[in-house]
């Protein structure tokens, strides 16, 4: 299933600051081109992850950027694949520079080990049953130093690896690997292969408290599977639960 056309139809739009990029191509006046388009900012005044959760990203040292796309006849039911692809397009681009294992933290948080390197905000347009476009926002963590906000658990690259890293060189290399996965048979596969905490007993939190369980599966539709202690297989949507981290 083809997300996308080939990666030289990708129109780049650089903007110095911006307080979304996902807002920014949604909201854009002026024609886009007919391709795919990405727009990328040095510097986002309200980034934003899913739900309430913000971003914070230092000026000029991360990758903060917006992808246009328009699926070719995917089905509403099934755009969940937009999650996959670019989820699995994201750890690939990274396993090059970082030794340790890149993983997902369902459904689209990019995590090594058990910090955040990056984030995701997917916005899906319907048109009748199928997706019209899809506006995909990631914040990669890549050149900064120390994080002074609240959030618990984030990682950037040089952290990880005491090197720069070029941001630019990186966008490339994430958007060729978005073009390989969305052509690619086996994503599906290779998302539930790079789930965070898979098989592993861990600590959760729905609305009824805290409990331990096993990561046994995604389903097609996004759901998360957990099975408790009792034998018992949980199946939730997108916030329902939550991974507590230490």
């Amino acid at each position: 299933m083809y997300l996308c056309k080939r990666i030289m139809d990708f129109k780049i739009i650089h903007i110095e600051e911006t307080d979304s990029t996902n807002r920014w191509l949604r909201d854009y006046t002026s024609p886009l081109p007919a391709g795919a388009c990405v727009v990328v900012a040095d510097f986002q005044t309200a980034g934003k992850g899913c739900g309430t959760n913000s971003w914070e990203s230092e000026r000029g040292k991360n990758l903060t950027f917006s992808m246009l796309i328009h699926p070719e006849g995917l089905p509403a039911n099934a755009q969940f694949h937009i999650t996959e692809v670019a989820s699995v397009a994201l750890c690939e681009t990274l396993d090059p520079y970082i030794n340790n294992k890149v993983e997902i933290k369902w459904p689209n948080d990019i995590y090594v080990g058990d910090r955040k390197i990056c984030g995701m905000l997917i916005e899906n347009r319907l048109q009748g049953s199928v997706i019209k476009d899809s506006i995909i926002g990631i914040g990669l963590n890549v050149n900064q130093r120390e994080f002074l906000s609240d959030a618990p658990n984030p990682v950037s690259l040089y952290q990880l690896t005491e090197q720069e890293t070029d941001r630019d060189a990186l966008l490339n290399q994430f958007l060729e690997a978005f073009e390989r996965v969305s052509q690619s048979k086996t994503t599906g596969r290779d998302y539930r292969e790079r789930l965070y905490r898979k098989g592993l007993e861990a600590i959760y939190e729905d609305r009824r408290g805290r409990f331990k369980a096993r990561l046994k599966n995604v389903l097609p539709d996004g759901r998360l599977v957990l099975q408790d202690e009792m034998g018992r297989e949980r199946a939730y949507a997108f916030k329902e639960v939550q991974f507590v981290i230490k």
